[in-house]
């Protein structure tokens, strides 16, 4: 029913920046809440950015604020993760997540891009 697909992913050192797109198909995208997560080895999921269907601003994590920034495009239906300062406690596989709008638990998810920072 909706299709997302994560891209950007990378190896970068530790201060530099990368920047995630997620893709979305399949369904009206400005209907849907979207969520950045990230999986660590051994580590719980945690969610780290996310935009509610109506817009406005993100909301982040205390881990990431400051140093990401969210952003969605309705028109093209994507969202982005600009990550910056990149320190090596943020390596993680990085998910993008939706949900529709009256729903509180994220149903539809991407593939995983990993994200890997060096010291």
């Amino acid at each position: 029913q909706v299709q997302l697909v994560e891209s950007g992913g990378g190896l970068v050192q530790a201060g530099g920046s990368l920047r995630l797109s997620c893709a979305a198909s399949g369904r009206i995208f400005s209907s849907l809440d979207i969520g950045w997560f990230r999986q660590a080895p051994g580590k719980e999921r945690e969610l780290v950015a996310a935009i509610r269907w109506s817009g406005g601003s993100a909301d982040y994590a205390d881990s990431v604020k400051g140093r990401f920034t969210m952003s969605r495009d309705n028109a093209k239906n994507t969202a982005a993760l600009r990550m910056n300062s990149l320190k090596p406690e943020d390596t993680a596989v990085y998910y993008c997540a939706a949900r529709n709008r009256i729903l509180t638990t994220y149903t539809y998810w991407g593939q995983g891009t990993q994200v890997t920072v060096s010291s």
